[in-house]
């Protein structure tokens, strides 16, 4: 079973590359955004917990957003692998996804990183922010708030995933179709 982690900051192009990484290798895509909003339209029993933390201003706790992962990827029992987006976005939730895949007799294949520089991500989020209508995307200070968000919280995850030799990092800047390429000959050297 493949399963990757696909890694970066915003405005590195994980939504572009993890499109185009689910349909070559024909993979499920777990996204916990995706996820906690499909729980909560749903009012489903764990989108009613995840609501009831978030109407609070707190965190959804790990073992929720686990609960969740895991009654999403129960949905396809005949999935060749998935690709993680979102997710994990610490140590903690890491450790608590390996323990959920084992529980499955499987584990994560590689974290793909995609690898930009500030001033690049910068750009591109202020060049998103023309055509996606977010408005996070086209203010400089929550842009920052975002890149340092992700540096102080998210990046020590990539440790994690080095410490079991399975971190794969990609040069994020480029060619769309070239990048590609460089995830795709990560991802066939590994399987």
């Amino acid at each position: 079973m493949l399963n990757i982690v696909l890694f970066g900051p915003p405005g590195a192009g994980k939504g572009t590359q993890s499109t185009k990484l689910i349909e070559k290798y024909n993979l499920i895509h777990l996204s916990t955004g995706d996820i906690f909003r499909a729980n909560i339209k749903g009012e489903t029993e764990l989108g009613k917990m995840a609501k009831s933390y978030m109407d609070q201003g707190k965190l959804v706790p790990d073992s929720l957003t686990i609960d969740m992962l895991q009654d999403e990827a129960d949905k396809h029992p005949d999935a060749k692998g998935y690709i993680f987006d979102g997710f994990p976005r610490t140590n903690a939730q890491a450790k608590a996804l390996d323990d959920f895949l084992a529980t499955k007799n499987s584990a994560i294949t590689m974290m793909l990183a995609l690898e930009v520089t500030e001033d690049e991500l910068r750009t591109r989020l202020a060049e998103r922010a023309k055509t996606s209508g977010r408005p996070d995307d086209a203010d400089p200070q929550i842009i920052q708030k975002r890149i340092d968000v992700y540096n102080a919280e998210t990046m020590p995850v990539k440790g994690y995933y080095e410490a079991q030799n399975k971190y794969r990092g990609v040069q994020g800047v480029g060619d769309i179709n070239d990048i590609f390429i460089s995830l795709c000959n990560e991802v066939d050297l590994k399987n």
